[in-house]
């Protein structure tokens, strides 16, 4: 199927539902009233002589109008290029001239002068609400009312999306998904997280990947209240007024909201699942969000280039690992592959026996279609017998459980000697005065690179570092402790993962050498 069609199934089962609505109840747009906007972009797109697999990008910040915008953009046959508003002018503009964009919907704040001076491809700009310069406003370019447009052709290789990887860890690339990928991506989330009228609260930017949790919802028919970011107190006070049923947030998110002093006197019952993932979790903070948030912790393991649904940890093998202590170490898996997903674990003679680590690869229509422009990377993740190279190192246990142990970029070579950050993290993020740590290796004359703690506290909170390196040898040995933490804030993205590259690059400025 195409996109726009899963978004067609929530409008013929619940055309007066509420599509879009924000979390102090204003704003509400129904499927119907979603739908005819949704007709009203597609046939402005056609009239203004866009062909199919154009791309057309939305920047914005998170609104219950703007996703019926990015939908429009489906139902022209268009792709649409993903845009995180939070992003710097400059990473949008290389990331809208890479893939050559054609039009441009956005909303005041985004800095359209620079944009229109480095992105020469983009014809059209349209502003969602406030115009810059002569630019029209969204009412004034959509086409008339009660506008109708055909279904696309139905090619399921033809590319939805056109995502950028961020640049988080290494050179940013532009991932190409197919309707055929964010449809089995559907299939995953529908047979994992069943649900008759899903409440969803997003909180991340639509416009980029927290999108991708929208369309299970639209296909059901369910409500998604939309937040502009993640406040805990705004989170908290939302799923009580609106019986959020669902929610997803990265970990450092999550951290936060247990931070909240009210997490505990909010009525959170109507939760179904609270979905984690891109990112490692403390194991002790995801025991406190269980005893926090009840039996509803679901964990995926996904990439953009295999969106989401690979792995599911699901609220009840959560909740019996952490019963059984001969089950607790699961907590610290991100479960078992999917029902849509084949997943190995390759060593380097073959795959790898159960409790080995080696590279993770997937086996899936998930799968993208390549990263746009670069054949020679493309290449090197597509394997043999039609398996994907993750990045990521990982094992199995005896039971199909999959642990992430690191990316492989991000290891540390420490005296001879392999260090995982994740495996460090997790020690330190057990200290009850951490908020959130990163591990990284720096250069060192006599270990090559030495093993770094770089930590951020709670408010108020103290802890010196000879205690966590204490902790830290105590728990995974001398040569994986740290041999130095600092304290201090840690650089984040747009939506709140932690810039490990850029941490790692302040400390190398001026080596010769970056391991």
């Amino acid at each position: 199927m195409h996109l726009i069609e899963f978004f067609d199934r929530g409008v013929r089962i619940n055309p007066d539902g509420v599509a879009f609505v924000r979390p102090d109840g204003t704003g509400a747009v129904t499927y119907a009233e979603a739908e005819a906007l949704t007709h009203r972009v597609a046939a402005a797109l056609h009239r203004v002589g866009l062909p199919p697999g154009a791309p057309v990008a939305v920047a914005s910040p998170n609104s219950p109008t703007v996703f019926p915008c990015v939908l429009g953009v489906l139902r022209a046959g268009c792709t649409w290029v993903t845009v995180n508003a939070r992003s710097t002018p400059e990473e949008i503009a290389t990331l809208l001239r890479t893939v050559e964009a054609r039009a441009l919907l956005y909303a005041a704040g985004t800095a359209v002068e620079q944009l229109r001076a480095a992105v020469p491809s983009i014809e059209h700009f349209v502003a969602i609400d406030e115009p810059a310069g002569d630019d029209p406003t969204l009412e004034s370019w959509l086409a008339p009312v009660r506008s109708r447009v055909p279904l696309p052709p139905l090619d399921e290789e033809a590319i939805a999306a056109l995502i950028g990887t961020g640049g988080t860890t290494g050179r940013s690339k532009v991932v190409r998904v197919s309707h055929r990928a964010f449809a089995t991506m559907l299939a995953g989330f529908h047979a994992h997280m069943p649900e008759r009228h899903p409440v969803h609260l997003v909180a991340a930017p639509m416009t980029h990947a927290a999108g991708a949790a929208v369309f299970p919802v639209l296909s059901m028919g369910g409500t998604n209240v939309v937040h502009a970011g993640v406040v805990p107190g705004e989170i908290l006070a939302s799923i009580e007024r609106h019986r959020v049923t669902r929610l997803f947030l990265p970990p450092t998110a999550i951290y936060a909201l247990l931070a909240d002093p009210d997490v505990r006197r909010r009525d959170l019952s109507s939760l179904r699942w609270f979905l984690y993932g891109a990112a490692p979790m403390s194991v002790e903070k995801l025991k406190e969000a269980l005893d926090v948030f009840g039996p509803v912790m679901a964990q995926f393991y996904g990439q953009t280039e295999l969106p989401m649904m690979c792995t599911f940890l699901s609220p009840e093998e959560h909740a019996e690992a952490l019963a059984d202590p001969a089950l607790h170490r699961r907590l610290a898996s991100c479960g078992r592959q999917t029902v849509v997903a084949n997943v190995a674990v390759l060593g380097d003679d073959g795959p790898a026996p159960a409790g080995a680590p080696g590279e993770i690869v997937v086996r899936s229509s998930l799968r993208m279609s390549g990263y746009l422009h670069d054949p020679e990377q493309t290449a090197a993740v597509r394997l043999d017998g039609g398996w994907q190279a993750t990045g990521d190192v990982g094992y199995l246990d005896d039971d199909g459980y999959l642990y992430i142990v690191d990316r492989k970029r991000d290891l540390i070579i420490s005296g001879g000697f392999n260090v995982f950050p994740s495996e460090v993290e997790q020690v330190i993020w057990s200290h009850p005065a951490v908020k959130d740590c990163a591990v990284i290796g720096l250069p060192d004359e006599k270990w090559g690179e030495r093993v770094t703690a770089v930590v951020e506290l709670k408010p108020g909170a103290e802890v010196d570092a000879a205690e966590l390196i204490a902790l830290c040898r105590e728990r995974v040995g001398s040569v994986k402790a740290p041999k130095e933490v600092m304290f201090r804030q840690l650089p984040r993205s747009a939506v709140g993962k932690v810039l490990k590259r850029d941490l790692r690059e302040e400390y190398w400025a001026g080596q010769a050498r970056r391991v």
